[in-house]
């Protein structure tokens, strides 16, 4: 009768076998086949671009999506919104920072720490009332809170963090 006794090279290629079989392949990042309407640079480690993650809509429509409705202080009456929530955007990227840099296409850009971010919201919304929304009336993107879910949601730091036709978010250390 005889013994296998293994090596340490044995160990190590069983170690990476039993790895790569337990941890899931992270997907990589498509290339935008469309108009681009996002891009998140920064601390990521997820990229499609020089140092950048590129989303064109059908991109971000494809990563989970939260719906809600509400009324906000620059819309008529109840909306409803939706989009995919600012985490799971941010953690499809692998970002590693504390604050996110969210700039408008008009240059105007707004500072949300990363511990705001929850599973449900913000939303980077690119629906409103099901339909999608153009520059004129804040889009094609919006990072938008559920205002009326609570008192934590209605406040003057929260509304400045709603920033309307969103092009950029910078994930900073």
């Amino acid at each position: 009768m005889s013994f296998l006794i293994p090596t340490a090279g044995r160990l190590a290629a069983a170690f990476a076998f039993a790895l790569a079989v337990a941890l899931p392949a992270r997907a990589e990042l498509a290339q935008p086949t469309g108009e681009q309407v996002l891009k998140v640079d920064g601390a990521i480690t997820e990229t499609n671009a020089d140092g950048a993650a590129l989303f064109d809509m059908a991109m971000l429509q494809a990563l989970p999506a939260v719906e809600f409705t509400t009324a906000t202080q620059w819309t008529e009456g109840d909306k409803t919104f939706k989009g995919v929530p600012l985490k799971a955007l941010l953690e499809s990227v692998g970002a590693t920072g504390t604050k996110i840099t969210a700039t408008a296409l008009n240059n105007y850009s707004v500072d949300i720490p990363m511990d705001a971010l929850t599973d449900d919201a913000p939303i980077v919304a690119y629906f409103i009332d099901g339909e999608e929304f153009s520059r004129r009336d804040k889009g094609p993107l919006w990072i938008v809170f559920p205002y009326d879910s609570g008192a934590e949601y209605q406040t003057e730091l929260v509304y400045g963090w709603s920033i309307w036709q969103l092009a950029t978010l910078t994930v900073a250390e």
